[in-house]
């Protein structure tokens, strides 16, 4: 968190996007305000309990594990576009909505989420990271209810 305490001190992002339980937890616990926080109340896909965060909006959306919802990717959209803070509550699996938030987030905005056994992952907005971002978007196989 000192790392990324440094990294918003000195890169004075557009805004900060969490993703995960943890790393949204221990940013609020270091002061380090998010636009956007997402989570799933789990970690490495074991419940725990409800991040508290000091939020002006929050959403609920459903979003199975391994895909992305066009209702969590309407909330993700629409969520960065507020004024305000918001947290939006995934029932089934938040990580690949840092995809998302990649996209429409502005330039120089910062999507943080976990790596597992690793850390945190910070990934500043850019017009070649939206770009990897929608190359694996366009890559994931469309799910049609038949």
């Amino acid at each position: 968190m000192e790392q990324l305490e440094e990294l918003v001190g000195k890169e004075k992002p557009a805004m900060i996007i969490s993703v995960g339980d943890i790393v949204s937890e221990n940013m609020a616990k270091h002061g380090i305000l998010t636009h956007l926080a997402i989570v799933d109340n789990r970690v490495m896909r074991q419940p725990r309990e409800p991040v508290v965060l000091k939020v002006n909006q929050t959403i609920h959306v459903k979003n199975p594990a391994g895909t992305i919802t066009d209702e969590a990717w309407l909330a993700v959209k629409e969520a960065l576009k507020q004024e305000h803070s918001v947290k939006i509550v995934v029932d089934g699996e938040e990580d690949l909505l840092a995809l998302v938030a990649l996209l429409h987030a502005p330039l120089n905005a910062l999507v943080v989420y976990g790596q597992p056994y690793a850390g945190i992952v910070a990934v500043k907005v850019t017009q070649r990271k939206r770009q990897k971002a929608r190359g694996i978007i366009e890559a994931m196989k469309p799910i049609t209810k038949s």
